[in-house]
């Protein structure tokens, strides 16, 4: 595994048990969007909030579970890691980024999806709601 990989899944999984920094934010506590500073390049919507999502947190990205029947999420970038939930065919989840992983089926991308828990879903199966996530 790459040294890159490495700090990468460091630093995810410390975000995601809030231990980065001391005190991150758990997710959800955050009252609306980002200031303009922390918004990604051509975020900004022509009517003045962020990417024209509403009330949305513009660091984050929409998708859909296409798989047929559903799909395991996990803890990791990887199917033979630990599965934290599930997630029915057809259910709307929230995206904040994507990464190189495990392949499934052709495709290396996951996602990892921040609805309650944060869990990574491989990206062959969640299909994009407007634009493509960040990298993380």
């Amino acid at each position: 595994m790459s040294l890159r990989s490495v700090l990468f899944h460091g630093l995810a999984l410390a975000a995601v048990t809030g231990v980065l920094l001391g005190g991150a934010v758990p997710a959800g506590a955050a009252d609306g969007p980002a200031p303009a500073a922390q918004q990604p390049d051509g975020a900004g919507g022509p009517d003045g909030q962020a990417g024209g999502r509403g009330d949305r947190d513009p660091r984050r990205y929409d998708g859909v579970v296409t798989a047929k029947g559903g799909i395991w999420l996990h803890d990791r970038p990887d199917r033979g890691t630990r599965r934290v939930r599930f997630a029915e065919q057809g259910e709307h989840v929230s995206i904040y980024c994507k990464v190189n992983g495990d392949r499934v089926s052709g495709n290396p991308l996951w996602y990892l999806l921040t609805d309650g828990t944060w869990a990574w879903a491989s990206a062959r199966y969640i299909g994009n709601v407007g634009p493509a996530p960040r990298w993380c």
